[in-house]
């Protein structure tokens, strides 16, 4: 072989070698740059889930509060109740005690 010969021929491998590098470094950066974008969307992912807990935390305090006051209301609205039925008792009682007067006194209770 001659040397012009041989100087292509090892042209041609030094290019075939080069262009070998240029697509397992491309792999290697496609690779990079999909997991950046993976942990880029993790990231994401996780930062709306901080959100939407927050949010929820936020919503479970607020009804927490107002489950209270529906407590204290309902805890007035019986004692209420109590104090009412206390005094239908005691004008039941009365009404009983007036009708009976009145026949005492010669009347007809209606």
């Amino acid at each position: 072989m001659e040397a012009a010969t041989l100087g292509a021929v090892g042209t041609i491998v030094v290019g075939l070698a080069a262009a070998a590098a240029a697509i397992v470094g491309q792999r290697g950066a496609n690779r990079a740059s999909q997991s950046g974008a993976v942990l880029g969307g993790y990231s994401a992912l996780v930062d709306q889930l901080q959100e939407e807990r927050d949010k929820a935390q936020a919503k479970l305090a607020e009804n927490e509060t107002r489950l209270a006051a529906a407590y204290a209301e309902l805890a007035g609205e019986r004692a209420d109740k109590a104090a009412l039925q206390t005094q239908i008792t005691t004008l039941t009682a009365e009404n009983v005690r007036l009708r009976e007067r009145i026949v005492e006194l010669g009347g007809q209770p209606t």
